[in-house]
């Protein structure tokens, strides 16, 4: 007599095990308190830079908003408007709260941009440099390696000097300093898995290169992708701005918190720090909420980081 057990439970698909997997590494990534800290803080700030047309006091760049007679009052003054200037105002009469959010708009969006492109760019490459080899890779890693020998901030300077200032210039340059770091990391795990069993059963199967490295290798490589991409975002943000503080990252018309710190600097010596001094407040907080979470992703991800 033959019984059949029917238990759904019993049979787990490959979706409900990776459903499981990422469940547990989020649970992992919070269960830290710095991490947990830094994920907070990084949502709030993402959260007040997205919504930032909706909940700010003011729209800083709507002149029909501003008033003169507003500029460089301390914080928690009222403007002529009626609005409470919590962090006080600029030399134009602009809410810095305001300011600051729709600064993190600009360096946020300018930072994440450029890591995408540069990350599915550079990973590519390195992809494809481990499967070919040969020739082929010594080329790209001489290439990398002759990049990464430089400073970012150096090669950055020199391609704005090129194509000049504007947003979607500074994320063209940053894509292009950055994409080297992918490219290195990639290829360290992609020679890996070049020698997997599984690699060698979709060349016997005739696969197309192509599709062997974008459904079968790449995404084995994906994990520390995760890390650099995590812990480059606030590289970018960082790198893009000093080139705004240096005058040669985004317009004017649309200022990050790089170009918020560079404007309020003339203003340090005449006593009216927080003109300054709160833009760099959230850029600090931006840079080291992402490195905390950075850092949990790369000992989760990581197994050597477990020990």
């Amino acid at each position: 007599m033959t019984e059949v057990v029917n238990s759904k439970s019993a049979i787990s698909t490959p979706a409900q095990k990776g459903e499981r997997l990422w469940l547990r590494q989020l649970k992992d990534l919070v269960s830290s308190p710095e991490a947990a800290i830094g994920l907070l803080i990084l949502l709030t700030l993402a959260c007040l830079a997205i919504f930032a047309p909706l909940i700010a006091p003011q729209d800083p760049y709507d002149l029909m908003q501003l008033d003169i007679m507003d500029n460089m009052l301390p914080p928690g003054q009222t403007l002529g408007s009626g609005v409470t200037a919590w962090l006080g105002t600029d030399d134009q009469g602009r809410d810095m709260l305001s300011t600051i959010m729709y600064g993190m708009r600009v360096s946020l969006g300018v930072g994440i941009a450029s890591v995408v492109i540069a990350s599915v760019i550079g990973a590519f490459i390195g992809v494809l440099a481990a499967y070919v080899g040969g020739r082929f890779d010594s080329l790209i890693m001489r290439i990398v390696d002759l990049q990464l020998s430089f400073p970012s901030i150096l090669i950055a300077l020199v391609l704005l000097t090129v194509f000049g200032r504007g947003l979607d210039k500074v994320v063209l340059s940053l894509v292009l300093v950055q994409w080297a770091y992918y490219a290195r990391t990639v290829r360290g795990s992609a020679l890996v898995e070049k020698n997997k069993d599984y690699i060698a059963a979709a060349r016997g199967l005739e696969l197309s290169r192509f599709r062997i490295l974008v459904r079968h290798m790449l995404p084995n490589c994906i994990p520390p992708l995760i890390v650099v991409s995590t812990v480059q975002v606030a590289h970018a943000i960082t790198l893009e701005s000093t080139l705004s503080f240096l005058g040669v990252g985004v317009p004017v018309t649309q200022p990050s918190l790089g170009m918020l710190i560079a404007t309020g600097y003339d203003f340090l010596l005449s006593g009216n720090y927080w003109v300054s001094t709160f833009p760099g407040v959230a850029l600090v907080l931006i840079v080291v909420s992402i490195n905390l979470v950075g850092d949990r992703l790369r000992a989760i991800l990581n197994p050597r980081f477990n020990a």
